[in-house]
């Protein structure tokens, strides 16, 4: 770069620093902070907001019901759907959840807006074709049966680990949920439906025959007989059409899976359930003890709603202290927008501050400043040090781990940690008391965790039984937490950049078995899919910086495949894109509409692998420095987070801000690298004793 090109970027750096700082937040009563952007999801988080406060209290929730349709209904789509990701088309269970909620809000079926809901319904598919959680949510509103929803039997809970199948051979997301679901699927005999709410226009004749009937199979007066071989004969039907399209195999697991659901729900009818009661109580128990240290059973929305309905479903009073925990930590997901009301599916305090603190050391914000040391401090005051459900597996090893939410404690998260102890090296170490420690106590849980194909997970180790797939319950594409290529990478980035690390044997092997990890995981075109980040242009930046950390030769042909896959994905103004559809269909990794996030993963992959000079690179960088915003930051429409592919995206609204800092930072590193050592080194270092401001007040 030129010395006016130079100069333009050192420009963009310093906005986007000062930005950054701006959107520093100090925490109340001390002397710590924290970074905390908004994070954004669909409309089925306002949808299923609005059945639980409807079916809690919908008299005190009338205006907020109100405002939170208002939401919903903004977000409807020309045709009439509701998407599940910006640009997105539409998508059934969100559809038939918005619609629901509409109504439960007032909103006349004559109306517009449920006239086209209506008939992007039909266009989708039509009702019967939502997923496991959409009719859970009609069968809590008595708007079919709960013969309709797989079976979730509490007695799950009592499955001995030893069993191939129990509570821990699931993810940790899914077991949270999954559980208080279990104890609905049991108790559900309250909340009923006085107002007589209906959605026959929208119900196919099956399904309207179940509701004129008038019994749920978990109603208080149940007859055991009444509709049980024709629901179960319907659902077999309907099941044996499903696992004959999955397989043409005379056994599937599919086919064993729905045997077993039909066989569960014709006992669920029996009055006699010997274990039924030491499963409710162990169910109550376990979720019980999780509220403990947490924001709310996992610290995300799904899970949340569902333990407070548990709670309530046992019989806690709507004024007991968990309940009354249980709304606050809810309304501290609501955020205010112009004549609405929206969610968060979680809050990202410690997943934002670790990325902020890393993109601000890139650009050499010296490690004693006021508000890294405080943002270093308040980190290490979240190191999770009890033990948590991931001990299930590496029972032995020291608590520690960080978590993605203010308070997380039985879930620490693996890729937290690793992004927290990079930020926590870029913090003066005498600034912070037990820095050294903490980081030392992360790798080593780290490390504990390694999966045994070499790669890392999110929350634990080895849960891949791939056939729990095949469980009807199943469909929301997030039973399992197997290893990905993203966290491996950004693992290995970890290990590599912590000075020393890689001189302990113990280190040298798990590196060595990560990077074999990520080269037979590599895809045919070079990429590697993200897991947690839309998608191949993520999987393959972090792969990349991981292993070019730990020294791998950038030359290395599998390598260079990546590189090319980075370079030949490259948009025509110069940035990079993907979109969600990519999880959907292969043939759109790497491509979609350019966003800032994602030009800043494939610049910095591209810079890892020694590609600064490259032309790609280069208009890359260019890129970052035109689109970038008068305040600092960078507009992005477009979602590139990923919560369960194909089912739940999301927008980190930070996202847009500390990663183009942080690819502008590491690409200025690597020029000055490039020239004279001694004079770019010492211009670097001086550079990181220049005094930055803290923040704009």
């Amino acid at each position: 770069m030129n010395g006016l090109a130079m100069a333009g970027l050192d420009s963009a750096i310093d906005r986007s620093r000062d930005c950054l700082f701006s959107q520093f937040q100090r925490e109340e009563g001390s002397g710590d902070g924290f970074w905390c952007g908004e994070l954004e999801a669909d409309s089925t988080l306002e949808s299923d907001y609005i059945l639980f406060l409807y079916l809690f209290d919908r008299t005190r929730h009338r205006d907020k019901i109100a405002r939170l349709a208002a939401f919903v209904a903004r977000h409807q789509l020309e045709d009439g759907s509701w998407n599940i990701y910006e640009g997105g088309s539409g998508e059934i269970s969100a559809t038939v959840k918005a619609y629901v909620a509409l109504k439960i809000a007032g909103y006349e079926e004559d109306d517009a807006v449920m006239v086209n809901a209506r008939r992007a319904v039909q266009m989708l598919g039509g009702i019967d074709q939502v997923n496991s959680y959409t009719k859970v949510y009609l069968a809590m509103l008595n708007l079919q049966s709960w013969d309709r929803v797989p079976a979730i039997p509490p007695e799950v809970v009592l499955l001995p680990r030893f069993f191939y199948i129990n509570i821990y051979e699931i993810s940790y997301w899914s077991r949270a949920i999954l559980i208080p679901l279990s104890i609905l699927y049991a108790k559900w005999t309250g909340f009923s439906n006085p107002n007589g709410l209906t959605i026959n226009e929208l119900l196919p004749s099956l399904v309207a025959d179940d509701r004129e009937a008038g019994e749920s199979l978990h109603a208080e007066n149940e007859d055991p007989a009444a509709n049980g071989d024709s629901a179960a004969s319907a659902e077999a039907e309907a099941g044996g059409a499903r696992f004959h399209r999955y397989t043409e195999s005379i056994f599937s697991w599919r086919k064993v899976f729905t045997t077993i659901d039909l066989v569960l729900k014709k006992l669920e009818r029996s009055r006699v359930k010997p274990l039924r009661s030491l499963a409710v109580k162990k169910a109550e128990e376990w979720m019980v003890t999780r509220l403990e240290d947490s924001d709310g059973l996992g610290a995300i929305f799904p899970s949340m709603i569902n333990s407070v309905l548990a709670l309530r479903c046992l019989g806690y009073e709507a004024d007991h202290p968990l309940v009354l925990e249980g709304l606050e930590k809810l309304e501290e997901l609501e955020v205010e927008d112009e004549g609405g009301l929206h969610l968060q599916p979680c809050l990202s305090p410690v997943w934002d501050t670790a990325l902020a603190l890393n993109a601000l050391g890139e650009v050499g914000v010296c490690g004693d400043l006021r508000d890294m040391t405080a943002a270093g401090r308040w980190l290490l005051s979240k190191e999770v040090r009890r033990p948590g459900d991931w001990q299930k597996r590496v029972p032995n090893v020291e608590a520690s781990g960080w978590p993605f939410q203010f308070r997380n404690e039985f879930y620490p998260d693996i890729d937290d940690t690793a992004a927290v102890v990079m930020a926590l090296n870029r913090v003066d170490v005498d600034e912070v008391e037990g820095l050294e420690q903490a980081v030392s106590r992360g790798i080593n849980w780290v490390l504990s965790l390694q999966c045994s194909n070499g790669g890392w997970a999110a929350f634990d180790a080895d849960v891949e039984r791939k056939i729990l797939n095949e469980i009807p319950y199943a469909d929301h594409n997030a039973m399992l937490d197997p290893a990905c290529a993203d966290i491996t990478g950004r693992v290995l980035e970890m290990l590599g950049s912590t000075q020393g690390c890689l001189d302990d044997p113990r280190v040298d092997e798990a590196v060595r078995r990560g990077v074999r990890y990520l080269k037979d995981t590599q895809e045919d075109n070079g990429s590697w899919y993200g897991r947690w980040g839309v998608n191949y242009i993520y999987g393959t930046w972090q792969a990349l910086k991981g292993l070019m950390t730990v020294g791998i030769n950038p030359d290395e042909d599998y390598v260079r495949h990546a590189v090319s896959f980075l370079k030949n994905h490259q948009n025509e103004d110069g940035g990079w894109g993907e979109s969600c559809r990519s999880y959907d269909d292969t043939a759109f990794a790497g491509k979609g509409e350019t966003t800032a996030s994602q030009t800043a993963w494939a610049l910095m992959g591209l810079v890892a692998a020694g590609e600064t000079d490259s032309p790609e690179a280069q208009r890359g960088v260019r890129y970052l420095i035109d689109h970038q915003d008068a305040d600092g930051d960078w507009t992005e429409k477009c979602w590139t987070g990923t919560g369960f592919p194909k089912v739940f995206y999301l927008k980190y609204h930070m996202y847009s801000l500390y990663f183009p800092l942080f690819a502008l930072g590491m690409y200025r590193n690597a020029v000055q690298a490039a020239g004279d050592p001694a004079i770019e080194g010492e211009r670097g270092r001086q550079a990181a004793l220049e005094p930055v401001p803290a923040r704009r007040d």
